[in-house]
């Protein structure tokens, strides 16, 4: 007996639901909203309560008292690149003045 093209079989039928509820499972995982990262903003080291000492000498940030790990980074410094966004991170210039705080 020869089948016509039209004709479904019911393997045929198994193999096309399988191909499209693979199609739709993969589209609805591509749907799904990112998951929420931690903020990269200055308060998560403490960096925004520290911006008044931007301009200060290395001192003035000596006398604070830091809970959250800290590097001090003067001019040419080697720093690793991972990012943490609970380190506190301050940048000095050549003559040892603040010129930045961030986290990271």
């Amino acid at each position: 007996m020869t089948k016509s093209l039209g004709e479904d079989t019911s393997e045929g039928n198994a193999m096309q639901r399988l191909v499209f509820l693979g199609i739709g499972a993969i589209a609805l995982a591509a749907c799904q909203p990112d998951r929420e990262a931690a903020p990269d903003t200055a308060e998560s080291c403490g960096a925004d309560a520290l911006q008044h000492l931007v301009g200060e000498p290395r001192s003035a940030f000596e006398s604070q008292n830091i809970d959250a790990p800290t590097r001090v980074l003067p001019p040419g410094s080697v720093m690793t690149m991972d990012h943490r966004l609970d380190r506190l991170n301050i940048d000095l210039d050549e003559e040892g003045q603040i010129t930045r705080i961030w986290c990271g």
